[in-house]
């Protein structure tokens, strides 16, 4: 089974306007309320990819009800750990530009904390644990390495979508996958990142400092794919970038439903690159069918190594 964690999901309230005139009256054309996270994104990708995945993390009050309701009508199992306070609500403004207000989220106590690893703890090497997003203010910043020195331990499978020490700190433990946009990249060997060519180099680094899987996105001019074996680099489908939001978790997830299915990593990173561009490419997150109308668009370059 696969499992998501969300350790700081959210309420989207997302409004469509015209135009936003600060200090005035807006009137929305459209709103919509949907769960935030990028860990429940994973897990909502994968259940319209026919992977099932178990979504954790802590929710609580009003609006965290709403995020087990609305995952309930799309027959997606949850865990979540209950906590005191309610889950944010992070509001995003659709006009001439985009504008997003996010809060920073319930504090978690210790014993919240507590029982989130009991549950990890109970995993087994049958199991992948998608560990991605930000932590909250009220957790230690070792907390993902925390999470994965358990996964280690216990043979759990893990992936990890997360920036900067988050990311550097846990890649010890042999991540399965990661997943950093170029920008990310550059921020972790400090250097700016722009091409492919730029890409490459880093991203084998990252396997050598203990990833077992890693792509590196680079929105518009494609995206790298490298293990211990091979390096891809991939072609990306072309169309209109309507929204972003989601792109890099339907990547994550992807990878994931083609991996368990096919046991290929280069099949997978095909339809990973599929499944982002298919997101950006809509209002919401991909569907399998919007998914295998771009996947002839993806053309993977072998740059070196075995393959699978």
């Amino acid at each position: 089974m696969i499992y998501t964690l969300t350790l700081n999901p959210s309420i989207d309230y997302v409004m469509e306007l015209d135009e936003l005139t600060i200090g005035g009256l807006n009137r929305t054309n459209k709103v919509e309320v949907l769960p935030g996270g990028k860990g429940i994104n994973v897990t909502q990708v994968l259940n319209r990819l026919g992977v099932p995945s178990t979504a954790l993390g802590f929710i609580g009050g009003f609006t965290g009800a709403y995020i087990k309701s609305y995952l309930k009508q799309q027959n997606i199992p949850t865990d979540f750990v209950e906590i005191n306070e309610n889950t944010r609500i992070n509001v995003k403004i659709k006009s001439t530009t985009e504008t997003e207000i996010n809060a920073n989220g319930p504090s978690i106590l210790p014993e919240h904390y507590e029982d989130l690893k009991n549950q990890i703890h109970h995993l087994t090497a049958n199991d992948t644990l998608v560990l991605s997003g930000s932590i909250p203010s009220s957790l230690p910043h070792s907390t993902y390495k925390e999470l994965v020195e358990i996964c280690s331990h216990n043979s759990i499978r893990f992936v990890v979508d997360a920036e900067g020490d988050y990311l550097k700190n846990i890649l010890s433990f042999k991540p399965f996958l990661i997943k950093p946009n170029h920008h990310e990249l550059g921020q972790l060997f400090h250097t700016k990142i722009t091409t492919i060519e730029e890409v490459m180099p880093y991203a084998q680094e990252l396997v050598n400092m203990g990833a077992q899987n890693v792509i590196v996105s680079l929105a518009g001019d494609g995206a790298v794919f490298a293990n211990h074996h091979s390096i891809y680099v991939a072609t990306v489908p072309k169309g209109e970038v309507k929204s972003s939001v989601g792109a890099g978790d339907s990547m994550v997830a992807g990878f994931l439903a083609t991996y368990e299915q096919t046991n290929s990593v280069e099949e997978a990173f095909r339809f990973s690159v599929a499944s982002g561009s298919a997101t950006a490419f809509s209002i919401g997150l991909c569907t399998r069918e919007n998914v295998e109308h771009l996947l002839p668009q993806v053309i993977l370059d072998k740059k070196s190594g075995k393959g699978d």
